[in-house]
């Protein structure tokens, strides 16, 4: 009779939140049998998760809730492109047919995506990360997301969801750095930048739903 294991993993989008797995121990006679199988059973759960955020931030976009950051309009051509696929369809009757169709779709996006504290990489071209400019390795199959400077990258987005981080960054900085008098010139000129960058980002978040608000209402 196997033994069971149960394991946590906490996605790092979401501190504080843990997923559970259980799985069987396998014999002995397989070493490594085990994180084999864990490693897969993770790796299927980053997947769901990524197609499930693809299709909120799709959702988003149809409310007129839209990205920002360099990356917005490539991700709102693949979103525009999305309705193009569906429109070429006859519309289903029932509700779960359509979200299967959007999920298909979507599946290919969904696996470019990588999560970041503050913002999302659709990591669909190396050669336009830069992160991997930066770290000299150009040729990476992965982005280095802790490396990430969102603000500047043209594969990152910024979503609603990701501006609470930046505007307690920007409020950190001010009052921690920017707060204290005995900063020198040097690091007060690099806290300024950092809050000068949380609060575009949280601007740019904000007025990308407003724009199309607008333009809805004029249109």
């Amino acid at each position: 009779m196997p033994f069971y294991r149960t394991s946590e993993v906490s996605w790092s989008h979401k501190p504080g939140v843990f997923r559970h797995f259980q799985y069987p121990t396998p014999p002995l006679a397989r070493p490594g049998g085990h994180q084999a199988a864990f490693s897969a059973e993770v790796a299927a759960e980053e997947e769901a998760e990524h197609l499930r955020l693809t299709v909120a931030a799709y959702e988003d976009y149809q409310r007129g809730i839209l990205p920002s950051g360099h990356g917005a309009r490539d991700l709102i051509a693949s979103f525009k492109a999305v309705d193009r696929a569906l429109d070429r369809h006859d519309p289903g009757s029932v509700t779960v047919i359509d979200d299967r169709r959007v999920e298909r779709i979507l599946k290919a996006k969904a696996k470019s995506l990588h999560v970041g504290v503050g913002n999302y990489c659709w990591f669909s071209d190396p050669a336009k990360a830069l992160c991997l400019k930066l770290a000299g390795t150009p040729d990476a199959d992965e982005p280095l997301i802790g490396m990430c400077d969102s603000a500047r990258c043209p594969q990152a987005t910024h979503h609603p969801q990701h501006r609470q981080v930046w505007a307690d960054h920007a409020e950190t900085t001010q009052g921690v750095f920017l707060g204290n008098p005995q900063l020198s010139k040097p690091e007060r000129a690099r806290a300024q930048a950092a809050f000068d960058r949380a609060t575009r980002i949280v601007t740019e978040i904000d007025a990308a739903s407003i724009e199309d608000e607008e333009a809805s209402h004029a249109g």
